[in-house]
């Protein structure tokens, strides 16, 4: 399954531009640009470039980063520097706002993209977007995991089935990361929703989070938390290590459960599996978007275009697989020994994939969250 058939033409486009990107780094930039030291020809010496992105995938990029600069070195015979700042997906946005001024960002999904245009188009008058044009660089479908006897025997396929088990007063113990503090947990919460609703995210309004019926459906299933952790992360090591006493079920993404799965068999002779909502899911796109700022000069998006391209290439893919993550290049094949049922995951994923939502409905979930969360967690 493709998960994002245009990537190709995508791929296509970024390499029939490389030629074109070079030929303007070499005869239209000016020659005091770049954050660097002048060079043959009036180029800079070297370029410092800044990217902001999300500890979900700061594995595979410091594993790859410093490959990506010798390899710019070597095709442009310039040095350039990336400077990473790893932090999570709503701190990301605030470092923006208050003057951090990365080249690049890639927040945990796309979900995060207008709502940080919502903001800063505010603040800036509505003059124009930062992050207009974004490409996704590998991808993580929100799961719900937890202990294959638990989920089999009570036939867990959605977030329906979680309420329906709380409804009839079936204790089990459930987790998520915060949404305050975790790209993962605003997932979480807009997966509920959406079953609560029966609506695609996209098409969530404002007053959907007004929803009686609906706060009540997620704060029924919420009421069986017994933890919101800051990261996705957290809740599969957690299980790994304390086994099902700990916890039943938690929501996170799919390279959480290929983490932890062969751990947890390992210690409790049961596995971790994941779940995939039947109704649909998000996909944790990771998108790698130049931000269109006036910090920004040409030879930095020359730059960070070229780390693009670079980290969008078959090898540096394969790596992102090691980490848990599918390839978001669709020339790329899937390793059928990492996403396989041994892992506790599937091979292709068969329900379908969400859009995100609107920046005001994103606002109006942030505002809701304390009203249903369980509050003695």
């Amino acid at each position: 399954m493709k998960l994002f058939p245009k990537q190709g033409y995508i791929m296509l486009l970024i390499g029939i531009l490389i030629g074109f990107m070079v030929f303007l780094a070499v005869s239209s930039i000016l020659s005091t640009g770049g954050g660097g030291g002048v060079g043959q020809g009036g180029l800079p010496s070297n370029i410092n470039i800044k990217f902001l992105y999300t500890s979900e995938k700061q594995g595979w990029i410091e594993e790859v980063t410093a490959d990506f600069e010798q390899w710019f070195f070597e095709r442009f015979n310039i040095r350039v520097n990336v400077e990473l700042v790893e932090t999570g997906s709503h701190d990301s946005v605030n470092q923006i706002l208050w003057g951090a001024e990365p080249t690049a960002w890639s927040p945990a999904s796309s979900l995060w993209i207008p709502y940080l245009n919502d903001i800063w188009s505010e603040e800036e008058g509505g003059e124009y977007e930062i992050a207009s044009d974004s490409t996704p660089l590998v991808l993580s479908p929100v799961v719900i995991a937890g202990w294959a006897d638990f989920l089999q025997d009570n036939n867990v396929t959605d977030f329906k089935d979680l309420h329906q088990l709380a409804v009839n007063g079936i204790d089990f113990k459930y987790g998520h990361p915060d949404p305050l503090l975790s790209n993962g947990g605003v997932m979480a919460e807009v997966l509920e929703f959406a079953d609560a609703l029966s609506k695609k995210p996209e098409l969530f309004e404002v007053d959907d989070f007004k929803n009686a019926a609906a706060l009540d459906f997620v704060r029924t299933i919420e009421a069986n938390a017994v933890n919101y952790g800051k990261s996705t992360g957290f809740f599969g090591r957690w299980a790994a290590e304390n086994g099902p006493s700990a916890i039943d079920c938690f929501t996170v993404y799919e390279s959480v459960v290929i983490s932890n799965s062969e751990k947890a068999e390992q210690k409790w002779g049961e596995s971790l599996i994941a779940v995939y909502p039947e109704e649909g899911t998000l996909l944790s796109d990771h998108p790698f978007v130049i931000l269109n700022a006036p910090w920004v000069d040409e030879y930095q998006r020359f730059a960070a275009s070229q780390y693009l391209y670079y980290l969008l290439q078959e090898n540096c893919q394969d790596k992102a697989q090691l980490h848990g993550f599918r390839p978001a290049n669709p020339s790329v094949p899937l390793n059928a020994e990492i996403f396989n049922t041994q892992n506790g995951v599937e091979f292709e994923i068969q329900v379908p994939i969400y859009r995100p939502m609107s920046a005001e409905a994103m606002k109006a979930l942030f505002t809701v969250w304390p009203s249903v969360k369980n509050p003695g967690v």
